[in-house]
């Protein structure tokens, strides 16, 4: 039997599958192509009463009659029903979407739970496309709540994506079930689905000059798409392709095995990088067909170029390969990876914590991160990856506020001879990091994943703690000093590169912000409290 939990259980990294596992998400993506197309014809040359129930009985088709997935069927039905009552009965609650998020999450918890102590990997469950759900889900509910409040208190995203009144059931049944992106995602907003259905999405601005309009079939207001799509759908199969052949040469799955050891340390390392490597193809091959599927169907559209006429596609683009491959710093390499779980998490769990008016702080990146962690499940190999990742922000952090500068002109900010050797440097880290530290991502494991990390002598591990030591320790004074003093202003403050302001940002990548600044958060929002309690006790 084929095993398949979906792509879209791997926001940060990858996890544990038998070969087999890649061959049922393209063939439900490619399953998904002609029922995109069809679904295209029937928004546009048929009543919108009955696009609804067409998506819903194709996707229907294949959970059932392809895989057999009447208990997942259950599933889907429990979590969206649950919502949906959640939505409708409490809508006047402002505790409403948190009362929604914990019931899918907690729902969710318990599928992960189930999984992972009948551990048969060998076996077809619902668990990835719960996960996609849960986005679509959570965010249903905050975007139903925010069409309760008046636009002066929205930001501009949550005007566009609000939901005055609640969809009819048969359409939100249908935004469940949308069948290009159920097994992987990519997730989005009802608001978005409801516009591709009436069309309004593909509505050209009026500045937009007539003749550069994109062409459309007869009747149709979509944009053609085929060519788009089939592109995005031969580089799924190149990147799946890549997987199958060379997945048999790099595996994970004998880094635990005492006889790794016999290899050089260098080997080791490399193994261990390809076999990191390799697994990504088979994401990258997942998410692309998912996407093309849904470029196909149209609902990847995402505006025209007034200048050029050119159409974007890359509404619903879930990763960057480009991005993550020649990443130099971790913060660029997790902004590429599964983007539209990133989105998820600054829009409906990182901004949704604080309140309005106030800047985010410790406890909103706290949420994000416990949030991020238990969505991913309950393997212990998830957790000691991204504490790591965690700490790998930090010292990335301080490497390019304190250690960057110098490899560019202090006056132009320009990049001098050396900084090709500087990108280098930090590209060969970065990539190697990764490596070691999406490990426990393959191998889940406690056991396991610290067995395979002292195959490697904790080589990533080390030299990030060494890093965090060196920059807790005088030595982070030491190269301020050099800074200045480079600069010919012993008080100048340094100023930030757009890159490095990046870094410290506001809003936290996949949860995962910088440990020193929460820290420093944490100790300031716990004295303004200390403060307010005791003002209240003296009144």
């Amino acid at each position: 039997m084929l095993s398949f939990r979906g792509a879209g259980d791997e926001a940060c990294c990858f996890s544990r599958r038998t070969q087999v596992d890649v061959f049922v998400p393209p063939v439900v993506s490619v399953g998904g192509h002609p029922q995109a197309s069809a679904g295209l014809e029937a928004a546009a040359k048929e009543h919108l009463h009955y696009m609804s129930p067409r998506a819903n009985s194709v996707s229907l088709f294949y959970l059932v009659g392809l895989f057999d997935l009447w208990d997942g069927i259950l599933t889907l039905a429990i979590s969206a029903g649950g919502t949906y009552a959640i939505a409708k009965f409490l809508r006047g609650s402002p505790y409403m979407p948190w009362i929604g998020f914990f019931f899918v999450m907690g729902h969710m918890s318990v599928s992960h739970i189930q999984r992972q102590i009948t551990n048969t990997p060998d076996v077809v469950d619902i668990t990835g496309a719960q996960m996609v759900l849960i986005m679509k889900l959570s965010a249903f509910c905050w975007n139903v709540a925010d069409g309760q409040l008046p636009t002066d208190q929205l930001s501009e995203l949550q005007q566009n994506r609000a939901l005055k009144e609640l969809p009819p059931l048969v359409d939100y049944t249908a935004y469940v079930l949308f069948f290009p992106s159920l097994f992987a995602g990519p997730a989005f907003d009802y608001a978005e689905y409801r516009r591709w259905i009436d069309t309004s999405m593909f509505d050209v601005p009026a500045q937009v000059d007539p003749a550069k309009k994109p062409p459309v079939r007869k009747k149709r207001k979509i944009p053609r798409s085929g060519t788009p799509a089939t592109k995005k759908a031969l580089t799924g199969l190149v990147w799946i392709g890549l997987f199958v052949g060379l997945s048999g040469k790099f595996s994970h799955t004998h880094v635990t095995d005492e006889s790794f050891t016999e290899r050089s340390f260098l080997h080791r390392v490399f193994l261990i990088h390809m076999a990191s490597q390799v697994t990504r193809f088979k994401f990258y091959g997942v998410w692309a067909l998912t996407e093309g599927a849904c470029i196909l169907a149209g609902l990847g559209y995402n505006g025209i170029d007034p200048a050029t006429g050119k159409v974007s596609w890359n509404r619903l683009q879930n990763v960057d390969p480009w991005t993550v491959e020649t990443a130099q710093n971790p913060r660029a390499y997790l902004a590429g990876w599964n983007m539209n779980t990133n989105n998820w998490l600054r829009n409906y769990i990182y901004l949704r914590v604080t309140p309005r008016g106030k800047k985010p702080g410790f406890r909103a990146s706290m949420t994000t991160f416990v949030t991020s962690a238990f969505w991913h499940g309950f393997y212990p190999g998830y957790y000691l990856s991204f504490m790591l990742a965690s700490l790998i922000q930090t010292s990335a952090k301080n490497f390019r506020r304190h250690v960057r500068p110098f490899f560019l002109d202090p006056i132009t900010g320009n990049p001098t001879p050396k900084k090709k050797y500087y990108d280098f440097a930090t590209y060969l880290v970065t990539q190697l990091t990764f490596s070691f530290t999406t490990l426990p991502f393959l191998v889940l494991g406690f056991k396991d994943s610290f067995r395979a990390w002292s195959h490697v002598y904790f080589y990533a591990f080390v030299w990030t703690t060494a890093s965090l030591a060196f920059f807790a320790s005088p030595g982070k004074s030491l190269l301020k000093k050099k800074l200045e003093s480079r600069q010919g202003k012993a008080s100048a403050r340094l100023k930030r590169s757009t890159s490095s302001e990046s870094l410290s940002g506001v809003e936290p990548i996949l949860g995962m912000k910088d440990p020193e600044d929460d820290i420093a958060e944490a100790v300031s929002e716990f004295r303004a409290e200390i403060a307010a309690l005791q003002k209240r006790k003296t009144r």
